[in-house]
């Protein structure tokens, strides 16, 4: 893997948090993680709850400053930056333009049907809104998400409908980086393999992909390497085959 090849370098961070209301105990999320994605491939990051994957994708998201170490990120266009130092206004305007992230839980205005708000994260994203509401019509039909709930607020749709809002939102114009904290958690079979189909086009199409996958069998048909943490740090990295045989 060459350097130029990165879009995302993970270099020693970490992130505890000091708990003021109990005298100030720190809390160690996880610490000395070391990884890297590049355009066209997906990293899972794999273990048991608490294992501190998702503080990890919090941090390099940037909802979490990280107590050390850094996140180097490379846009489309310009040399990498990191995005551990940068201001909050260059951060935010970097999720606007190329770093998507889709957690279980969606979080949307709550007086937006479900397909304007996937429209506005088009525009948001430089699309005009004819173009992006198109787009995202389009996009929720590939999710199959019914066409009846298109105007519902995603506050009143299932867990499973919310996490397809959420995906398409980050989908509608695919970003450079791409963060999943388990895409397909809620899901049943067939819209498990649909969320699962369209990542897989994404990730052949050049978008570099980091996402928390407790399925095996989506990780073998989707990781290229997998990140095995257990207890706040990297115990095993490789390819799936090998890291899962060893789990």
């Amino acid at each position: 893997m060459s350097g130029t090849d990165r879009v995302l370098d993970v270099r020693g961070l970490a992130k505890s948090f000091v708990l003021h209301g109990i005298g100030g105990r720190v809390v160690r999320a996880f610490s000395d993680v070391d990884l890297a994605v590049v355009a066209g491939e997906l990293v899972a990051l794999a273990g048991r709850s608490g294992a501190g994957k998702s503080s990890v994708i919090k941090t390099v998201y940037r909802t979490y400053r990280p107590t050390a170490g850094s996140v180097a990120f490379t846009p489309a266009a310009g040399a990498p930056v990191d995005l551990a130092a940068l201001p909050d206004t260059e951060v935010a305007d970097l999720r606007e333009r190329e770093i998507g992230y889709v957690s279980q839980f969606l979080r949307a205005e709550p007086r937006r049907g479900a397909l304007d708000v996937v429209a506005r994260a088009g525009v948001r994203r430089g699309m005009d809104a004819g173009q992006a509401r198109e787009a995202a019509a389009d996009v929720l039909a590939a999710l199959r998400l019914d066409q009846e709930l298109w105007q519902t607020y995603p506050t009143l749709l299932s867990g499973g409908e919310q996490q397809r809002v959420n995906l398409a939102s980050a989908l509608l114009a695919p970003p450079r980086l791409l963060l999943l904290d388990e895409p397909v958690s809620a899901l049943d079979p067939a819209n498990r393999e649909a969320v699962l189909g369209m990542v897989e086009r994404l990730v052949a199409a050049g978008t570099a992909v980091l996402s928390i996958l407790h399925d095996h069998d989506a990780i073998r048909r989707l990781a290229t390497r997998v990140v095995l943490m257990a207890d706040g740090r990297v115990v095993d990295s490789g390819d799936p085959s090998t890291v899962l045989a060893a789990a």
